[in-house]
């Protein structure tokens, strides 16, 4: 690319009535990020410079996404909803001093930098705007482009084309870039059609009329794809996770069965890793070479390191960090918690706010009571130590290395190094009382 400055706008003023939902169009979730996200992640990967998202009034939920996640994008509020071209001059303090501007919408989540720096790279050259096209299995009525040799002369909506326009199958995508010379023809945008609003199409037949270079270029389909209902979030996320699963097998990982994996925008998948069938990767998952995922296990916000084994049916929360040759088996949860090299906690187990040493042996049922209903607190457990079965640690709490709980225990001490803690009420016995007792509630029963 050209060393040029680029201004982003991103269109997200829509209110998504189709959508059925009380959430703003834009923020609705593709491979675990609002489809904004991955826009707004589109067009910095294109070497925008500058960024700006235009919302509609009360749009707290997309402001607070857009302040919150490291973008440097600016906010403007559109606080009529006028049409695409008045939504655009909604951003109009960001034009000063940009080479290109290109207009994105939020509801494009598949919108990748490749076909953005292509229209960079037109307007770097002859073009003064550009236009992403597409050609859909069905044209339906979409607004067609017509293009008279290298020059795009129009886009024409379906209500007012004709019957030979109708049958052309080149589509309006609606993405549009154009230079920071000619975005002056914005104002010139009328308003003289049956809704009354500011059409941004219109800046192609002014272009043209002012003697600039305005272009088509063609983008495949899917990655166009406009997201207005819940139906078309559906293949929006499914063509996303066709996509990661490709690239995970791709990249050397193998998925027994790929259909039934679903991965997030960031999943990081290493060599040789196995993962088998009904796994669900949240945000923020690491995954070493030669780990294994077990079948049925969800992890969101969790690194796994090489040669750990985790699941079937396991569940990491955020904060777990899986050490190397670590375990973590069926029906165990870790929230927040570093589990360290070779340590084990293979059945029925809750390890909340803790740290696991390494090689240590957590036995099946074992919890850390991390929380007194107002604060959370740490466990720590010892390198080499063993937990007997259904054991409950109180935190705040400590068991050395190579220290021995024995089961059934509730801690509520530390517990030294290689040191045995028992915590349990005393066992006895009553010999043939169950005989005596299951005699009198016998006769009880029977009235003698």
């Amino acid at each position: 690319m050209p060393k040029r400055s680029c201004l982003a706008i991103v269109l997200a003023a829509g209110e998504g009535t189709r959508m059925r939902s009380a959430t703003p169009k834009v923020m609705h979730a593709v491979g675990g990020r609002p489809m904004l996200g991955h826009v707004l992640d589109a067009a910095r990967s294109a070497g925008a410079t500058r960024m700006a998202v235009v919302v509609g009034p009360g749009a707290e939920a997309t402001r607070r996404f857009v302040e919150g996640t490291g973008y440097p994008a600016a906010i403007h509020e559109q606080t009529e909803r006028l049409g695409t071209a008045h939504a655009v001059l909604a951003a109009r303090k960001e034009f000063a001093g940009q080479d290109d501007i290109l207009v994105l919408y939020g509801d494009t989540p598949r919108i990748t930098p490749k076909t953005l720096k292509r229209m960079r790279r037109a307007l770097a050259g002859k073009a003064d705007v550009v236009v992403l096209g597409f050609r859909p299995a069905d044209p339906a009525r979409y607004g067609r482009l017509i293009v008279d040799g290298k020059r795009l002369t129009a886009i024409r909506e379906f209500n007012d084309a004709t019957t030979e326009e109708r049958a052309i199958g080149l589509c309006n995508a609606g993405v549009m870039g154009f230079s920071g010379k000619a975005a002056s023809l914005l104002r010139k945008i009328g308003n003289a059609n049956a809704k009354g609003e500011y059409y941004l199409t219109d800046l192609v037949e002014l272009a043209n009329a002012a003697g600039k270079a305005v272009v088509a270029l063609e983008a495949d389909a899917d990655e166009v794809l406009g997201v207005d209902n819940r139906a078309q979030l559906a293949v929006a996320e499914r063509l996303f996770q066709d996509e990661a699963r490709q690239a995970a097998l791709e990249g050397g990982a193998t998925l027994i069965d790929p259909q039934s994996i679903y991965f997030s925008h960031d999943t990081k998948i290493g060599r040789d890793v196995v993962v088998e069938p009904q796994v669900f990767f949240g945000p923020g998952v690491t995954i070493a070479d030669g780990a294994t995922i077990r079948a049925f296990s969800h992890v969101e916000g969790a690194s796994i390191a090489s040669g750990a084994i985790v699941g079937p049916y396991a569940r990491l929360r955020p904060g777990a960090e899986i050490g190397p040759k670590a375990r973590v088996g069926n029906f165990v949860e870790v929230k927040n918690a570093v589990v360290d090299a070779g340590a084990k906690l293979n059945h029925l187990s809750y390890i909340g706010d803790a740290h696991v040493g390494a090689a240590a042996n957590i036995g099946a049922g074992t919890i850390t009571c991390n929380y007194d209903g107002f604060a959370k607190h740490h466990t720590e457990i010892g390198a080499g130590a063993f937990v007997g079965s259904n054991s409950a640690l109180v935190a705040p709490v400590t068991i050395g290395e190579g220290a021995y709980v024995g089961s059934g225990s509730v801690i509520t001490r530390d517990v030294a190094e290689d040191a045995l803690a028992v915590a349990r009420g005393r066992q006895f016995d009553r010999p043939g009382w169950a005989a005596e007792f299951r005699k009198r509630k016998a006769a009880e029963k029977t009235g003698k």
